[in-house]
């Protein structure tokens, strides 16, 4: 049976995972794919699902990081309030008044992230933009014996506290980590859907680790795998709200998935772009071309391993990027699942041996 996709997203969405850190999100994949193929991992704790074909078949990568951007317990102060260190691409202006948990031995801890509140700024500190090391987290210790007594230690992670919801449109959803668990999701509907469906290649779905902190598990699992082609899945900025420039948008949530043309990290293969492409029009799967000049994937690292493996990420438009909590539409998650599957099936031997002539 099926997964319903909203309640993956929800489990995979409120599992637990900072870069590093990524065993509670790992398991929840686990879960999900265990049925799905023959399950291994990298060194680095990737999670990798085999569904081979033949030896002979093209081996197609599908890759989505499962960790999500968080933060470690640098130091407790004497006074027992904790200073962090960023997992990942945090804007400092994003965290102040923002709950997060601290993953102890002992269990999660409560607190709240804190920093000098305008009634105490010097006028020069007001115009400043705030760093990480002018926050702190209060977690209701009163010393730093008590916080330790808590079970709150140097190395712990910390995450971000937030439901998953869906908002009044039951189609747009909210929670944590969509960056990239949606990806995640994304990856594991494929999956499904191919179970039963006879595919041309043997597929290697990776849920890689430690990709908001240089991209390391898609390097070491693509590495193992060796694949021919590859298609990365990711959420990806959508700025269809106040205070963006347009028309030039990224993308807009509700419009379909998202085909990237451009960004700083990878220029995909033109000619699997250009099927891509094509399989969306004839498929009739709506969808957005990406074309951007900031930003990096795992596609970065995964199209450069080894002699060169054509590539592509697909994703997901999500606004609030690398914050506590951002937004989905649900359609457009189902156009990006119809869409790489619909690819896939499209992905054998002549096709993928064109793709480098």
């Amino acid at each position: 049976m099926k997964s319903s996709s909203v309640e993956l997203l929800k489990k995979l969405s409120e599992a637990d995972g900072p870069s590093g850190y990524e065993k509670e999100a790992r398991a929840v994949v686990f879960e999900y794919l265990k049925n799905l193929g023959a399950i291994s991992s990298d060194r680095l704790g990737s999670l990798i699902c085999k569904k081979a074909k033949t030896e002979t078949a093209p081996v197609v990568m599908l890759a989505a990081h499962m960790d999500e951007i968080g933060f470690m317990v640098k130091y407790i102060t004497e006074d027992g309030f904790v200073r962090f260190l960023p997992l990942g691409g945090w804007f400092s202006q994003v965290l102040p008044a923002k709950r997060v948990k601290v993953k102890t031995a002992k269990g999660d801890v409560i607190g709240i992230i804190g920093s000098k509140p305008p009634h105490l700024m010097t006028i020069e500190e007001a115009k400043k933009l705030l760093r990480p090391e002018d926050l702190f987290i209060d977690i209701g210790a009163s010393s730093k014996k008590e916080a330790e007594k808590f079970g709150v230690k140097v190395g712990d992670p910390i995450v971000p506290v937030a439901e998953f919801m869906p908002l009044k449109n039951k189609k747009l959803l909210l929670g944590k980590a969509f960056d990239n668990r949606a990806g995640c999701a994304v990856m594991i509907k494929v999956m499904e859907e191919l179970k039963t469906q006879e595919n041309p290649n043997s597929i290697y779905a990776v849920a890689s680790a430690q990709e908001e902190v240089g991209l390391r598990g898609g390097r070491t699992s693509t590495f193992m795998i060796a694949p021919d082609v590859a298609i990365i899945l990711e959420c990806r900025i959508a700025n269809d709200f106040p205070g963006t420039e347009k028309p030039e948008l990224y993308s807009c949530l509700g419009k379909g998935a998202l085909i990237t043309f451009h960004d700083a990290g990878m220029i995909p293969n033109l000619k699997l772009r250009n099927l891509a492409v094509k399989t969306a029009r004839e498929e009739n799967i709506p969808y957005q071309a990406y074309v951007a000049g900031t930003g990096s994937t795992d596609a970065n690292v995964v199209h450069q391993s080894r002699s060169g493996v054509p590539a592509i990420v697909i994703g997901v438009p999500t606004r609030y990027f690398h914050s506590h909590a951002a937004v989905i539409n649900l359609d457009d998650f189902e156009a990006a699942v119809r869409l790489v599957t619909a690819l896939i099936l499209r992905l054998d031997g002549k096709t993928v041996a064109g793709f480098h002539q």
